[in-house]
C-alpha cells in the first residue's frame, strides 16, 4: 500500500525527471512468460508513443533522488538550487512500479537519478531496483536505466542484464562548453559507460556466434543519449557531426535533442532565452532522421557555408534547394536512392514507387495514392504526365530558380515560427563586477 509520504516523494521526483527526453522509445520485445509478470509489446515506443494499432503505451518516468553532488549550470536539480528535494528507497520505488503496473497505469519504467556520494553508490541503487523488479517480483515489462557517468564497468554490466535500454546523457556537445557549465564533469566519464555497454553487447553477440547456449540478454534495445540545444554556442554542424559519430557505434539507437529551457536564469554563464528553441530542436530531429533513414551524410546536411539548419524549411528541402542540379528525378527510371532525396517522398513512398513501376507507369495520381506530398515533390520530379512533352508540364526548380521557389513552399505559420525563434536573445548576462 502506497503511503501519502511516498506519493508526495513521487510527485517531486517525477517533476524533476521531466527535462530528460531520452526515453520515448524502446525498440525491444519481451514476450509474456508464465513465470513473469507483464510484457513489452511489439518493440514499439513506451513513453508518449503509440503502437501499430494506435494504442498509447505509458511509462513511469521518475528519479530515484533529485539530490545531486554536482552543480551543473543548466540543471534544475543542481546542488545550489533551492528546490524541494526527495529520495525514494529501493523498496519504495519497486513498490511504486509494481503497484502502478497492477493498476494498469504503466507498462514500464524510465529511471534516472541525481548523483549522491559518488557515481558507484548511486549506480548500485539503480541496479538494485532493476534486479529486484526482475528477480523478486518477476517484472517482465520495459526498463530503461540511466547509467551514471563515472560508474564502474562492473555495475554497468550488472545493469545491462536487467535493463532493456540504457542511456548516458552527453548534455553538452563540446568538452570546453561542458567545462564552462559543469566544471565537475568531463566527457571521459560520459563516454566510458557508453563503451562498457557497447562492449557488453558485442561480447554477447560473439557468444551467440560461437554457439554458446543460453546467452543472457544484455541491453537488447541498445542505448541512447541526449544533447541540450541552445545552452551553449555550438552550431548545428557541431551537434550533428557528434551525432553521426555516435551512430557509427553498433549499439547507439537514438540521439535526442532537448531545446534549452531557462530554468536557472540567475546564472551568468547561460543565455537568456524567452522560450526554448523548439523549431531548431525539430529541425535537428529531422536532420537526424535523414542520417538514419535517408542515407544522407552529415556534410550534405550542414557544411561550412551552412553551419546551422534553415529554420524556415526542413533539412531535406533545404538540401534540394541548394542542389538544383540533382533534379528533376524521373520517378519511372531513377534508382531508389535518388527518389528518396525528393522533398515530399518518404521511405515508404519511395519503396512503393520502385516496386509499383515494374507493373505500370507511375503518374501523379499514383503518387498521391502512395502518400507523396505533391505540393513539394512536383517541382523536383518528372513522371507520367509531368514531363516536358506534356500539354501542361509542371515548371520545376531549375525553371523557377531556388530563390523564387523557397517562398512558395513556406506557409505563413512556418514563417511566423521561424521569425520568432530567430529573434530569440542569446546574450549572456554580464558577471557582477564584484
Amino acid at each position: 500500500m502506497l503511503t501519502e509520504d511516498t506519493l508526495e516523494k513521487l510527485r517531486i521526483l517525477a517533476e524533476s525527471a521531466k527535462y530528460d527526453v531520452s526515453c520515448s522509445s524502446s525498440g525491444t520485445v519481451r514476450k509474456g512468460r508464465q513465470d513473469m509478470i507483464g510484457n513489452t509489446v511489439g518493440g514499439v515506443g513506451i513513453c508518449h508513443s503509440f503502437a501499430d494499432d494506435g494504442r498509447c503505451i505509458s511509462l513511469l518516468k521518475v528519479m530515484l533522488t533529485n539530490y545531486c553532488m554536482y552543480d551543473c549550470a543548466y540543471c534544475i536539480n543542481r546542488r545550489s538550487n533551492d528546490i524541494r528535494r526527495a529520495t525514494l528507497s529501493v523498496h519504495e520505488l519497486v513498490e511504486i512500479v509494481m503497484e502502478f503496473y497492477r493498476r494498469n497505469y504503466i507498462e514500464g519504467l524510465f529511471l534516472s537519478s541525481g548523483v549522491v556520494r559518488n557515481p558507484d553508490y548511486t549506480m548500485e541503487r539503480l541496479v538494485a531496483i532493476a534486479r529486484d523488479l526482475r528477480t523478486i517480483h518477476h517484472f517482465n515489462g520495459y526498463i530503461h536505466l540511466k547509467s551514471i557517468p563515472g560508474a564502474s564497468r562492473e555495475l554497468v554490466d550488472q545493469a545491462g542484464l536487467y535493463a532493456d535500454r540504457m542511456s548516458v546523457n552527453i548534455e553538452i556537445p563540446k568538452e570546453e562548453s561542458l567545462k564552462l557549465l559543469a566544471p565537475e564533469k568531463d566527457h571521459k566519464s560520459v563516454y566510458a559507460p557508453m563503451q562498457f555497454i557497447q562492449q557488453g553487447v558485442l561480447e554477447r553477440k560473439e557468444d551467440r556466434k560461437r554457439g554458446i547456449r543460453h546467452t543472457t540478454r544484455y541491453v537488447p534495445a541498445g542505448q541512447s543519449t541526449q544533447m541540450i540545444v541552445g545552452a551553449t554556442a555550438e552550431n548545428d554542424r557541431d551537434i550533428l557531426t557528434l551525432s553521426s559519430s555516435l551512430y557509427s557505434a553498433p549499439t547507439m539507437r537514438r540521439v535526442y535533442y532537448s531545446g534549452y529551457v531557462s530554468v536557472n536564469t540567475y546564472d551568468p554563464r547561460l543565455p537568456v532565452l524567452k522560450q526554448p528553441p523548439l523549431v531548431r530542436e525539430n529541425r535537428l530531429y529531422q536532420a537526424d532522421w535523414l542520417m538514419r533513414f535517408y542515407e544522407f551524410k552529415v556534410e550534405e546536411i550542414v557544411d561550412e557555408a551552412n553551419a546551422n539548419l534553415d529554420l524556415e524549411v526542413d533539412p531535406k528541402l533545404a538540401w534540394a534547394l541548394r542542389h538544383p542540379e540533382q533534379f528533376p528525378v524521373d520517378i519511372n527510371k531513377d534508382d531508389y536512392e535518388r527518389i528518396l532525396r525528393v522533398p515530399g517522398i518518404g521511405v515508404k513512398s519511395a519503396t512503393l514507387i520502385v516496386n509499383s513501376r515494374r507493373f505500370n507507369r507511375i503518374t501523379s495520381y499514383h503518387l498521391k495514392k502512395m502518400g507523396v506530398v505533391m505540393k513539394k515533390a512536383k517541382y523536383f520530379i518528372t513522371c507520367g504526365e509531368l514531363t516536358d512533352g506534356a500539354s501542361s508540364p509542371i515548371i520545376g526548380i531549375n525553371e523557377i530558380r531556388p530563390e523564387r521557389l523557397k517562398p512558395m513552399l513556406i506557409s505563413a505559420a512556418q514563417k511566423k515560427k521561424a521569425a520568432a525563434e530567430m529573434q530569440l536573445s542569446f546574450d549572456f548576462k554580464e558577471e557582477d563586477a564584484t
